[in-house]
This record gives structure tokens, sequence and C-alpha cells, in this order.
């Protein structure tokens, strides 16, 4: 004899509160009766069973929790991103890739911001592993290879994005950091700028920030005959010293014109902003080219030449490598290099 599904009541939870439960006690049928339902589309259940559980799951408005379903198969579709500084212009560009291409192959982010404090790195492998993500997209300070070992004790992959971290055998995803001060540096050479100045945020271990530097002190070496240049550490919060390194390319330069070329937004905003404290013209008085391509770039003085860096094709590439391991592909450590784009603007126009 056919069996009635219970009517419903006047004091039903609301959907996103029910459960498993509320859904057999409504059909009349075991939890394992729901779930075998849900899990195998009624496969296994009479076609009675299945009529009352498919009737009470319409009635109730019940939805199962994606996260619970991918559990229960082991596997969270969940993929761990840890950013330096969230808002760093490149760091939001790069989780802009990642989101793209976490939803594209059915996988969800959980981001931790490292809010520039190297002490929180291994807290966050610790609190991401707490949610079960199934690896890690990881652009770190790059000082902490205690996160990485972390990652690898509980067998998590993990992809570095823009930075090394000392001699990990890992997949690496970032900028070609010796083309784009190639190209930067050959850009301002060409422009007619004599007297160049290399400035960064403290340098310390970060691999990006080296990279830059070298690849720009080379640059020097191999055009010493015709340009002259250094490197500057600018610490955060010191205009003054700025500014003064800034009089002392000028001075140094006699009559010959100069320029900077600054290693990340950061620095192009700050190099802008000293620019006009000393009452100089971006591209007459002082040429500037930065790596990064915010939006507010092309707004600043006459607008800012800048190395575009390819954030989106980062965010994708770090993630489809990821994806990769999470899917078995036993490869040797990878490092993809991607180009940037150098974008002319005003700020390396002399006249």
């Amino acid at each position: 004899m056919p069996h009635a599904v219970t009517q419903p009541k006047s004091d039903l939870k609301p959907a996103e509160t029910l459960t498993i439960q509320d859904v057999a006690n409504y059909a009349g049928v075991s939890k394992a009766t729901v779930s075998r339902f849900l899990n195998r589309g009624g496969e296994q259940l009479s076609a009675d069973v299945e009529a009352r559980v498919a009737a009470a799951v319409r009635a109730l408005g019940y939805s199962p929790s994606p996260m619970a379903q991918a559990l229960k198969r082991g596997k969270s579709r969940l993929i761990g991103l840890v950013v330096a500084d969230v808002s760093n212009s490149f760091s939001v560009a790069v989780l802009r890739g990642v989101e793209k291409a976490c939803r594209d192959a059915g996988y969800m982010v959980m981001l931790f911001n490292l809010g520039n404090d190297e002490q929180l790195e291994r807290e966050a492998i610790r609190s991401l592993s707490a949610y079960r993500v199934e690896g890690f997209i990881l652009h770190t300070l790059g000082h902490d290879a205690g996160a990485l070992a972390d990652a690898a004790q509980l067998g998590k992959p993990v992809v570095l994005v823009d930075r090394k971290v000392g001699d990990a055998q890992v997949d690496l995803v970032a900028l070609d950091n010796l083309s784009a001060v190639h190209e930067a540096a050959a850009h301002l050479l060409e422009a007619g700028y004599r007297r160049l100045l290399f400035i960064s945020e403290p340098i310390k271990a970060i691999s990006s920030r080296n990279e830059r530097a070298r690849a720009f002190q080379n640059f020097i070496a191999e055009h010493e005959d015709s340009l002259g240049g250094s490197v500057f550490e600018a610490r955060t919060g010191d205009d003054a010293a700025l500014d003064e390194a800034l009089r002392a390319l000028r001075r140094d330069a006699g009559e010959a014109p100069v320029a900077v070329l600054a290693a990340n937004a950061v620095i192009s905003l700050r190099v802008a902003a000293a620019a006009a404290r000393l009452g100089w013209q971006l591209g007459t008085d002082l040429g500037l080219v930065g790596f990064d391509d915010p939006e507010w770039a092309a707004l600043v003085g006459p607008g800012l030449s800048t190395i575009s860096q390819p954030t989106d094709d980062i965010g994708r590439a770090a993630t489809n490598c990821l994806i990769e391991r999470l899917q078995g592909a036993q490869l040797a450590p990878r490092q993809v290099l991607l180009p940037g784009t150098l974008v002319k603007r005003g700020s390396t126009r002399r006249g």
C-alpha cells in the first residue's frame, strides 16, 4: 500500500537550516535512505521510497551542502590562497586570476592575508588546513621555509607565485624579471636618460626584488659606456630619505637626464609623490618606469610608464599547476615565467 508523505507543518525550519534528518522525518524514512537518494539519485531505492524522498526534498526546499558532500567523497574542492598583502594591487590582480581558474575547474578559494607579517605564514597553513583545503597557492613574503615544510607534512601540493622560498623544490609561476627589467631599462636608455636609479622596498631575501635589482645592475654594467646607475632601498614611511636619494641622483648626474625604475606600484606612487614635493615634472625632470600597471597609473601626472604584469595569466597558471598536481601529475618542479608588457606614457617623454 502506498505511503502518504507527511503534510508540512507550519513551523518548518528555514531551508538553509534543514538537515538530512529533517528530510527523513518528513518522508518517514531513515537518514541513510535520504543519503542514498542524494548521493546516488535514487539508485537502490524502491520507486515508492524514491518518490517519497523526492517529494519531501521539494516540499522542504532542501539543498544538500556542497561542502558536506565533497567531504564525504574525501575532497573539499577548496584551494588555499595565501597572499603577502591584499591591499597590494598585484596581489588583488593575481587573486582574480586564481578565482576565475578555480571557478572554471569547480573549486573555491579560501584566502589568508598575511598583511606583510612574516610571523603569520605558518599560521596561514594551519588555519587553511583546518578547512581541509586540498592544496596551496602561496604568494608569501618568501622568508619562512617552515610554512612550506608544514604543507609538505600534510601531504598538500604547493605552488608558489612571484617569489621563491629558499631552495624549495615546488612549482613556481612568476614574471620573467630578467626580460622585464631589460625592456624597461632599454626604454629609458632609448628615451635619452643617462643616469638611472632602481628603487625597491627593502630587498631582504625576497627573490623577485633580488632578481630585479641584479638584472638592473647587469644592464648598467653592459651599457657602462653610455649609462650609469645604482640601487636604493626605500624604507616604508621614510620620505625624507627617498627625497634625498632623488636629489643625489640629480646632483651626481650633472646635466645628464635622470630616471627611476620602480620595483613595484607602491614605489612608483611614492616616487611620483616625491617628485611633486621636489617640484619636478615627470618625464622632463625625472623619468619614471614602474613595475605593475594599476588603474591609477594613467592618471598620475602625465601618466606613468609601466611594466604590466600578466597577473590574470599568473593566477590562472598557478591554479592549473596545482590542479594538475591534485589530479596526480608526477612531474619535476616547474618554473613558469611569463613576459611583461611595456606600457609607454608621459613619464618617460623628455620633451
